[in-house]
């Protein structure tokens, strides 16, 4: 499902460079709950930037099914991540502006879904998270753990068949971080989709079914 070939990526600090990533080569399955781990500024979100398009490497591929995505222009990396990748943040990014259910129509009508099959994948999703009953409400009259509920149903609305998450639990207390975390995994593995997380947990990573370590612009697998 994913692929890294030889993947590097650099920043320009001043009259410097600093590689972040280097000379990456790793294979992620369809299917597979992954966890990255890593020191901060380690290149974990950057490695998923990467993978989700929103970013390019500096030198070597990102190839996700047989689409070789390092390799589009901007516009079409974009359309090609509305269809394939869902992401969940560390800080919710939610439109205030919309309620609960608008925020998760968004993707879906990004996507071109019609208005009665979108409402009904997202009210769907809205019962999954148990969130039904606050559809109509605004992200400001959510704690943040609900906030976090909406935007793993908004990452799936579109049911794309990978979902990326940075630090989901990150912004949470640590109880309702690990209900927040149980019910992101349970929906993927339920709906067969590839699960790439950053965390800085034990917990976390002790569920993923392989465990890689960013170390000095390096990948090094933990858990196979």
């Amino acid at each position: 499902m994913i692929r890294f070939e030889n993947l590097t990526k650099t920043f320009r600090e001043g009259e410097r460079a600093r590689v972040v990533l280097q000379n990456l080569n790793a294979a992620i399955d369809a299917g597979e709950f992954v966890a990255m781990v890593g020191r901060s500024g380690s290149g974990k979100s950057t490695l998923l930037n990467l993978i989700a398009g929103l970013d390019a490497p500096t030198s070597g591929d990102v190839w996700i099914g047989t689409a070789r995505i390092s390799a589009l222009n901007d516009h079409d990396r974009t359309v090609f991540r509305r269809t394939h990748i869902g992401f969940v943040f560390q800080f919710f990014n939610l439109i205030a502006t919309l309620t609960v259910r608008e925020n998760i129509l968004l993707t879906a009508e990004l996507r071109g879904w019609n208005d009665r099959d979108a409402r009904a994948r997202a009210d769907q999703l809205l019962d999954a998270v148990g969130l039904l009953d606050r559809a109509n409400v605004f992200p400001d009259k959510l704690s943040g753990g609900e906030q976090q509920r909406v935007a793993i149903a908004r990452a799936l609305c579109a049911d794309p068949p990978i979902i990326l998450a940075d630090e989901p639990t990150g912004n949470l207390d640590a109880d309702t971080g690990a209900r927040v975390l149980d019910l992101l995994v349970r929906l993927a593995r339920d709906r067969g989709k590839t699960l790439v997380m950053v965390t800085h947990s034990p917990d976390v990573a002790a569920m993923a079914d392989r465990v890689f370590k960013l170390e000095h612009g390096n990948l090094i697998e933990l858990k196979s």
